[in-house]
């Protein structure tokens, strides 16, 4: 399917909903293992009783826009991600899906010729939402593979689908990304000893370490 037809497929999915799993498998340092779950496809409702603020321990999914590797990737390295589903207070949207999170390479390990994985480290420390900027303090717990338009087009009416409608997005999503666990301080490495891919489109689920204040 061409992406010029994505328009059609999106008109047609508007009624039909999906849902999607929150769960994770902890590490010992606190850290999630990407190997369970999926991300996020419907909207997300913010927790926290202070109107106009995401609150420490806060998780959103956002889209990588471009690839990372820890084989060519630099400390203090930038990088952009969007938001993937709308995320709600009091039947409001508090953030829209598509907003701007902006991040930082951290530390990269590159894979060693001994059985060394590669790793990254990603730190998330500013939000943008129609063009006015907030800063925050974030840490990667889960990571997600996201599959691209034409592969997704056999999966009208899957829950998938129905993530790429709610999210504003033009791929479906795939579940845990396979040869990539998170660990404390959300470092992401390879699991078999090579160096860690995070291709464009991957789907970063990030936890709020302080309080951002939107109004």
């Amino acid at each position: 399917m061409k992406l010029m037809s994505s328009a059609a497929l999106v008109a047609g999915l508007f009624a039909v909903s999906g849902c999607a799993t929150m769960s994770g498998t902890e590490t010992a340092g606190g850290g999630a293992v990407g190997t369970t779950g999926t991300a996020q496809t419907e909207p997300t409702e913010v927790g926290g009783s202070q109107r106009g603020v995401l609150p420490v321990g806060q998780q959103m999914d956002v889209r990588l826009q471009n690839s990372l590797d820890s084989g060519t990737a630099t400390a203090e390295q930038r990088f952009e991600t969007t938001t993937v589903v709308d995320m709600m207070q009091d039947g409001e949207v508090l953030v829209p899906s598509g907003s701007t999170v902006r991040g930082v390479v951290r530390s990269v390990q590159p894979a060693g010729r001994i059985d060394r994985s590669g790793s990254l480290t990603l730190a998330f420390d500013q939000l943008e939402i129609n063009g006015r900027e907030y800063p925050m303090r974030a840490m990667a717990t889960q990571v997600f593979e996201s599959g691209g338009i034409r592969e997704e087009a056999g999966t009208v009416g899957t829950a998938g689908a129905v993530g790429a409608i709610v999210g504003g997005i033009l791929g479906g999503l795939r579940g845990a990304l396979i040869g990539a666990a998170v660990g404390s301080g959300g470092v992401i490495a390879a699991t078999e000893g090579k160096d860690i891919e995070l291709p464009a489109g991957s789907i970063i689920r990030i936890r709020l370490d302080s309080p951002v204040r939107l109004q």
